[in-house]
């Protein structure tokens, strides 16, 4: 079985429960550790994405006012944000209103590109509501009933200090719990009101060690329909609470850390009778194993959305730990592996050396039934990268697109970096559970309003962007950023017809390794800019036509005056522009 970098081995295709009732009984006995003696990993997705040509034209939507972490004080600067505002969706009522969190506590409705507040969550559950400490604590999330418009209800995710609150959470880690996790339901009595007045109910309490990875989001899914047994069912992804790097938490199947749980809201045979356990979720009749959970074996699966064409499946941005960053497949009763597994690779929580914890695949792999990611990058750290410290990559998860304003991205599965705010793509097509071979991943570019070529950190104006996606009913995509409190629609995309490079792949194209410049002292080059620092000599009359793609695939390009760039097997030449300025001098 191949098991080199950037290959994923087949899922193993036997009958889920099987394969999880074996799993149950041994839980995850040896195969992380079973080749710790493998060779490190210390490139394990060699592939960077590719330059795909394409770029998305974008306007502003809306801006939020600026609001702060409570009840503080904060000490960790990447909370100090404008508006940590993380996620838009329109109401399932045709009234075309946008819903948008705010995780320091307020809920706001859009209409018009104008947000108002709807909800104060955070003053509803003060002083218990906490948000000054942890990326995803406050407010996290808001989804709607999808027969919101005829009974009024939406469920909220929040989180509360433990010791500010006496009420006991439905279930906790091995570990001191310090934070609690929180799903309420909310019955609105006008669904078509400006502001929520209405009764309020808890639907279910997790409490967490850590500070990070809670219930990061709930969802319905809105490709079922009424007559679909899935149709008002509440999925709630749930983080390892920061623990699964040092215990096996995510692979227990008596507790809901790590796993993604699929719930009845109206229900009432679940574990405090305020939900109900549908009878078609995988572990029902699994001795010992939770009844709601769907699927399992995650550290932070941050964000899910299902394809609204095709078969309808669902993707879920898992964040990973030390290395790589996951698009999965999810279907009932998988298993992602973690924290035996990150990503493809083995991930080995006893080595001695923080560096080396990402190994190759066992060759008898395939007979722990492990699912692997559908598409996946990796954290590409500098040289001088301390590994004990936070690289700054995180995969945010978005959605496939099938949408009518942007014909060339339709069935592709677009999504980013939140750190950095890199926008990718994936084909649904190359995105195959039973395949070998990871689907290739693609570089967006980013205009704005006026033509000009932006990074979303231009318009974030912040290195951190906090990147989120949202979408609305009509299956169009927005862009967020915590960093300015901004939301972008995106319009339509530029598409750059003349990128034939005959079957080459580029990546990177801005890198120096792609150049050969004549001069290289007249020129500098950032990773993401190739910059002639020398400035050419404008001359009037008609320009050779841009032979090559208009662009690069990591950030603005910025060429003096008549400089140009030419794609010549596989490197970037600037040889004739060089030649042309000599003899002009």
């Amino acid at each position: 079985m191949n098991t080199s970098p950037g290959v994923r081995p087949r899922t193993l295709l036997l009958a889920p429960l099987i394969v999880l009732a074996l799993l149950l009984s041994a839980l995850v006995a040896v195969p992380g550790r079973a080749h710790a003696a493998a060779d490190p990993l210390t490139d394990p997705l060699p592939d960077r994405p590719a330059a795909s040509g394409i770029g998305l034209t974008v306007e502003e939507f809306a801006s939020f006012p600026k609001t702060e972490p409570s009840p503080g004080p904060v000490t960790d600067p990447r909370l100090v944000r404008h508006a940590r505002i993380n996620y838009l969706s329109e109401l399932p009522d045709g009234s075309g209103r946008m819903a948008v969190p705010d995780l320091n506590g307020k809920l706001y409705l859009v209409e018009d590109g104008t947000p108002h507040v709807y909800l104060d969550v955070g003053a509803t559950f003060a002083p218990q509501f906490f948000a000054s400490r942890g990326l995803g604590q406050g407010f996290g999330f808001v989804t709607f009933d999808p027969d919101f418009k005829r009974n009024g209800r939406f469920y909220t995710v929040h989180t509360e200090l433990a010791s500010a609150t006496t009420v006991v959470p439905d279930w906790r880690q091995a570990a001191t719990t310090n934070y609690h996790g929180i799903i309420t339901e909310w019955t609105a009595d006008d669904p078509s009101a400006d502001t929520f007045h209405g009764t309020r109910r808890e639907i279910l309490r997790i409490g967490f060690a850590g500070t990070i990875h809670g219930i990061q989001q709930i969802d319905f899914n809105p490709t079922a329909d009424p007559d679909d047994p899935d149709y008002g069912l509440l999925y709630v992804a749930v983080g390892d609470g920061g623990q699964g790097a040092r215990n096996t938490e995510p692979q227990n199947l008596s507790l809901p850390h790590g796993k993604i749980l699929r719930i009845d809201p109206r229900g009432s045979n679940g574990a405090n009778g305020q939900y109900g356990i549908p009878a078609r979720n995988p572990f029902t009749g699994t001795p010992g194993a939770l009844g709601e959970i769907y699927a399992y074996g995650m550290r932070d699966p941050h964000r899910f959305s299902w394809d609204p064409g095709g078969s309808h499946r669902m993707y879920l941005g898992h964040i990973g730990e030390h290395a790589i960053e996951s698009v999965y497949e999810v279907r009932a009763g998988d298993n992602f592996g973690w924290s035996e597994r990150e990503g493809p690779f083995v991930f080995d929580k006893t080595a001695t050396d923080p560096c080396a914890r990402i190994l190759p695949l066992p060759e008898d792999d395939e007979r722990y039934g492990y699912t692997y990611p559908v598409a996946a990058y990796d954290h590409d750290p500098p040289a001088d990268w301390n590994c004990t410290s936070d690289v700054g990559r995180a995969i945010v998860g978005g959605f496939v697109y099938r949408g009518s304003d942007l014909p060339g991205l339709r069935g592709k599965y677009i999504f980013g970096d939140l750190v950095d705010g890199r926008l990718l793509f994936a084909d649904t097509e190359d995105m195959d559970r039973d395949s070998k071979d990871l689907a290739r991943l693609y570089d967006l570019m980013l205009y704005d309003e006026s033509g000009k070529r932006v990074t979303m950190q231009d318009l974030a104006g912040d290195a951190r962007v906090d990147l989120r996606f949202g979408r609305d009913a009509d299956g169009e995509l927005y862009l967020l950023s915590k960093a300015n409190g901004k939301i972008w629609k995106v319009t339509g995309t530029r598409k750059f017809a003349s990128c034939d490079t005959d079957g080459t792949t580029l990546t990177r194209v801005m890198g120096e390794r792609n150049w050969a410049p004549v001069t290289p002292s007249k020129w500098r080059f950032t990773g993401h800019e190739a910059i002639l620092a020398e400035a050419g000599v404008a001359r009037p009359g008609p320009r050779r036509p841009h032979g090559g793609c208009e662009t690069d695939d990591e950030g603005p390009r910025r060429l003096a005056n008549a400089d140009r760039q030419w794609f010549h097997g596989r490197r970037w030449h600037v040889r004739r522009h060089e030649r042309r300025r000599r003899r002009r001098r």
